[in-house]
């Protein structure tokens, strides 16, 4: 883990490593991927989960240009009727689930913010048409589903 970093980057290391389907190291980039991760593995109804195995092309709107989309998590569970589903999961907080907002005058944050909304509502777009297309659900989680 970073030490000067000020979010929680790090390796999580599964209890249960015959659920995971991917690569070794496991990495998570936010406090909030590591809770994720934690859940998935402890979980009983979860039969397997993989961490940005799943690559999803889309047109990058900034761009024009196709880009991959490394969706955070893959997750294949029983349900409480005892079907099996298939999740594509995105963690993000919720603040950037909705539009930026312009305060006073536009900002390089603020532009950067605009920019990354439009790039997020490209990709999201695009999992959730691959998602219909597989009989896969796409989820985005935020801190408010995490219990932050």
């Amino acid at each position: 883990m970073k030490k000067n970093s000020k979010y929680r980057q790090g390796v999580f290391n599964p209890v249960n490593k015959e659920k995971y389907k991917g690569s070794f190291p496991i990495y998570f980039r936010s406090s909030y991927e590591l809770k994720f991760q934690r859940w998935a593995d402890a979980n009983p109804n979860v039969i397997s989960w993989g961490s940005e195995s799943v690559i999803i092309p889309y047109q990058n709107p900034l761009t024009g240009r196709i880009s991959r989309y490394f969706v955070d998590f893959n997750i294949t569970m029983r349900d409480k009727n005892g079907e099996i589903k298939k999740f594509l999961i995105e963690i993000k907080p919720f603040s950037q689930t909705l539009p930026p907002v312009q305060k006073n005058k536009k900002t390089k944050s603020l532009i950067y913010q605009q920019a990354e909304y439009v790039k997020n509502q490209a990709k999201w777009a695009a999992a959730q048409k691959f998602c219909e297309s597989r009989n896969s659900t796409f989820v985005i989680i935020t801190e408010k589903q995490l219990g932050l």
